[in-house]
């Protein structure tokens, strides 16, 4: 028999009593993008057909390669050891039988590793849920960009990374240092990637997903880290920690035990915290006696690395005090939630209702710093629970509970109040009102479940009613949270059973759960003998009703003869009223032309004016307008499986100038294969007129898209009540907007509108100014508005809420630009609208580097920038503080940037634009 040659990267898959699944993690690994690889499968002495499988598995591909321990060893650490010992790749990576490795996982990393070195490489890790398939990515703020880290002293944060399954690890770095998994011992990974990155000289970090990690929702079997209701779980935890101690001690680095304790404090004991208040009292006293030594040793600089919030659940369960930490729990990482009772003494501000009995309570339970009577409505923190809940014959009686510490319900303009369930269509509303009071107000409301939309078929999942508050234009929704020993509420609703109850994780909402009865409840039941026939249903329905059958119908209506008045109007994808398209629109409406405009929204129809016609993007009524419409206008572009006939003309507005590199100058369209290539080309071609901004727009987006189309050198029309911002109806919407945002009077206003940030969306990664020093340098005079971008995520800090603002209730941006004084940014296109402002723009770029490799710039941003750059808070907060001098120093570079990317801008875009594409219609 020929040998086999010696393979790049071993994948050790270990496995116990899984033989359904065994075959999807292994097919993970042979389907890599790396071929030269050998998977080891090491079976822990299965009872199953597990090893039944594995044999077929191992005759099937030669690279398979099969281990079956003797005896069961109860663990992960003992399989995982045994593949180590018999991998024979120089590289090697960890599988658990239940998950799966991307298809690039093992290249990726193999090139990381070779390229820079590096002892071991980690990569993102994607969470997929398998009851619903929505996915989130573990710790994304670890793995935002590449990095090459020296020790890990450069970046301590990386105690937090304790998996070993998303890692690659060089096989003479394990040997080198002995280096294996304990046994015997639960949460094994924690001790073995403590161990590894305090050892490895060198650690890469990519930003790209290499592990995908199913977590499935089977409470009959639930995984070891899911059984957080026994105290053994804890009890495991702290064990691995004490481990760690002992090996940051035996090998010299007792200076990383500050690191570890953070990453204990923050993931470890978070993770119970968070469960406090679904736990009995027996549970909850032995969670505090077996945490107690763990908290009473851990480094001060780890205690106050965490939240503030969680330093005082802490306290309250060392205390004795199980029912407020209970109450406490509910607010981890929910700073909109509220305490219950706050009190004021003496000038500070103590959680909870009581005078503090000693001085440490005093120093843990003073929130003073989060200023709660200077909070906005819109973001300062509430609470609302059901204080009761009865059956009033079919409908429910609620009795509602609101704490308001910060006054937020308080003064006299008049508020909406509602309660809110969605299920399959629009929403039930139930409108309520407060009785009188101060920071506790009560309501009574009735909830009719038989009035909650639930389809033809009914609906089969479970929801969670929230409350919706409106006031001076501005609206916040919360959760409703249900009190842990809410009795079960059972009722049978036509073909369905609907249960209310307290959700068991998170905060605790109050809960409605649906399932069907009858024909369809019995088809749910044989769910697990009908998955073929379920999986083949859904597969239809797909074709059915997907984009792909739409498109199919859309053409077909392109048979009908053209609707020569309908214009169909889409900003940013549908996400509101907003951008170009809007002031097109209100140009026409204006000139009363003989045209019927229909918008598109994708989630929300809030915001929209009254008496536009609007239809949900996707849906059927939207396949049908855009198929008659004789105009298309938008700012991204129309979905490409809806093809635009030879009568309709479309108008593209795109949404702003271009700093980074755009169509087939970014790296992953320029690398891309010939059909995407086609397909992005294809949807450029459909463009019948583009709005270009000024001559370099033309240099850089519309040569990197290869249009070559019509031009409408016009300047964007939604910089229009930019350039007229000195205009009465101007100066109007910038003080509504400021009342809206509740500024202090005498305040500044500065708007920080970021980017996202390529591969890591959603992660928070392009918030890079350190808002607290921000704040506590200039939050006496300045007042911060946060506008991410529509694909960032981001919550106002609780101790910040007093000066900084959520800026994404305004659907429009430039309500925000009017009413602010000075733009703070990095890379977004909105420094070129508000350069015809004349105000001053900073830009805070501290990844600038990064940010061109990765994904280019057209200009130096040094060369171009209209005012200072700074990669540092303190030289920013220094800046703000002398903002007329820096303004006269930048104003030279302001006036240039001005004249060189907004020379069409003369606040007339909006007709200009109009006579051009519209020409038929005025005749």
């Amino acid at each position: 028999m020929t040998a086999q040659p010696r393979p790049d990267v071993s994948v050790v898959v270990i496995v116990y009593n899984d033989a359904e699944r065994l075959p999807r993690a292994v097919r993970s690994v042979l389907a890599q993008s790396l071929r030269n690889l050998e998977v080891l499968v090491v079976d822990d002495c299965s009872t199953d057909d597990t090893f039944t499988t594995l044999r077929m598995l191992t005759e099937a591909d030669p690279r398979v390669r099969g281990l079956r321990l003797p005896a069961n060893s109860g663990g992960c650490g003992t399989p995982r050891n045994a593949g180590i010992e018999s991998a024979r790749a120089p590289y090697l990576m960890f599988l658990d039988s239940d998950d799966e490795l991307p298809y690039h996982a093992c290249k990726s990393l193999l090139l990381a590793a070779e390229r820079t070195g590096a002892d071991l490489v980690a990569g993102a890790v994607t969470r997929l849920f398998e009851r619903t398939g929505a996915t989130a990515l573990w710790y994304p703020e670890l793995f935002a960009e590449n990095r090459v880290v020296e020790g890990i002293r450069q970046a301590p944060e990386y105690f937090l990374d304790h998996l070993s399954t998303n890692k690659l690890y060089r096989a003479a770095f394990l040997a080198r240092h002995g280096l294996r998994f304990a046994e015997r011992v639960h949460y094994e990974d924690q001790l073995f990637s403590a161990q590894a990155y305090t050892l490895a000289r060198r650690f890469t970090v990519v930003p790209w997903p290499v592990y995908t990690w199913h977590l499935a929702d089977d409470p009959d079997t639930p995984s070891i880290t899911s059984r957080r209701d026994d105290i053994r779980n804890v009890t495991d935890r702290i064990a691995v920690s004490r481990l760690t101690d002992a090996f940051l001690a035996e090998s010299g680095n007792t200076d990383l035990r500050p690191a570890k304790d953070t990453a204990f404090l923050r993931h470890d004991l978070r993770l119970h915290l968070g469960d406090l208040p679904f736990r009995d009292r027996r549970w909850t006293e032995e969670f505090a006696a077996a945490v107690a030594p763990s908290l009473a040793e851990a480094a001060p600089e780890a205690l106050a690395a965490i939240p503030h919030e969680q330093r005082i659940c802490q306290y309250l369960l060392s205390a004795g005090r199980f029912a407020e930490a209970a109450e406490c729990a509910r607010t981890l990482d929910r700073p909109r939630i509220a305490p219950r009772r706050v009190l004021r003494q003496a000038g500070r501000v103590y959680w909870g209702a009581g005078p503090p009995e000693s001085a440490r309570a005093a120093d843990e339970l003073d929130i003073t710093d989060w200023r709660l009577d200077e909070q906005p409505f819109a973001t300062g923190p509430l609470r609302h629970e059901v204080a009761s809940l009865t059956p009033d014959g079919p409908r429910l009686r609620l009795t509602l509970h609101t704490y308001d510490p910060a006054g937020l319900l308080s003064g006299p303009a008049a508020l909406r109040a509602e309660l809110r369930v969605t299920t399959t269509g629009p929403p039930l509303a139930v409108r309520f009102s407060y009785a009188p009071g101060g920071e506790l107000r009560t309501a009574e409301l009735l909830l009719d479940p038989r009035r909650i939309p639930t389809g033809l078929k009914g609906f089969r999942g479970r929801r969670h009613p929230v409350i919706v508050l409106e006031r001076q234009g501005l609206s916040r929704t919360d959760p409703l949270l249900a009190p842990a020993e809410l009795p079960v509420f059972t009722a049978r609703l036509n073909s369905q059973v609907l249960t209310v109850r307290c959700e068991r994780t998170g905060a605790g909402r109050l809960e409605l759960g649906w399932e069907r009865t009858g024909l369809l409840g019995c088809a749910e039941a044989a769910a697990p003998c009908l998955e073929p026939v379920r999986h083949r249903a859904q597969r239809l329905t797909r074709r059915v009703t997907g984009l792909r059958a739409k498109g199919l119908v859309c053409h077909e209506l392109g048979r009908l003869p053209i609707d020569e008045h309908l214009v169909v109007f889409e900003a940013l994808e549908g996400r509101g009223y907003a951008d170009s398209p809007r002031y097109i629109h209100e140009e026409l409406l204006r000139r009363d032309l003989p045209l019927r405009a229909v918008w598109s929204y994708a989630d929300s129809r809030e915001g929209y004016p009254e008496g536009v016609p609007l239809v949900r993007r996707g849906s059927w009524e939207y396949v049908r307008t855009v198929a008659r419409a004789r105009y298309w206008v938008d700012t991204h572009g129309f979905p490409m499986p809806f093809p635009k006939r030879p009568g309709t003309r479309y108008l593209q507005t795109w949404h702003g100038q271009t700093l980074k590199h755009m169509g087939f100058d970014v790296p992953e369209l320029r690398l891309a294969g010939p059909g995407r290539r086609r397909r992005h080309q294809s949807m450029v071609d459909r463009w019948d007129a583009l709005i270009a901004p000024c001559p370099d727009f033309e240099h850089t987006f519309v040569r990197a898209n290869e249009y070559t189309g019509e031009l409408l050198r016009t300047g964007l029309p939604r910089n229009d009540v930019l350039v007229r911002w000195n205009e009465p109806e101007q100066r109007r919407r910038a003080a509504v907007t400021r009342e809206r945002l509740q500024i202090p009077e005498g305040r500044q206003v500065l708007l920080y509108a970021p980017t996202f940030r390529d591969g890591a969306r959603r992660s928070g990664e392009s918030i890079r100014v350190d808002l607290a020093e921000l704040v506590r340098t200039v939050g006496e005079e300045w007042t911060v508005v946060v506008r991410p971008h529509y694909y960032e995520r981001f919550t106002v800090p609780r101790e910040l809420g007093h000066a900084v603002r959520d800026g994404r209730e305004f659907t429009d941006p430039n309500d925000l630009l009017l009413a602010s004084d000075a733009l703070l940014t990095d890379y977004s296109s909105v420094m070129f609208d508000y350069a015809n402002l004349g105000r001053p723009i900073l830009l805070y770029a501290d990844d600038y580097q990064h940010y061109r490799s990765s994904r280019g710039t057209y200009y130096d941003l040094a060369e171009i920038a209209p005012g200072p750059v700074f990669t540092d808070t303190r030289r920013l907060a220094a800046a703000l503080g002398e903002l007329p001098a820096v303004r006269e120093e930048w104003a030279g570079a302001h006036e240039r940037f001005q004249a060189r990317f907004n020379p069409l801008e003369t606040g007339r875009s909006s007709k200009a634009v109009v006579d051009l594409f519209f020409e038929g219609a005025l005749r």
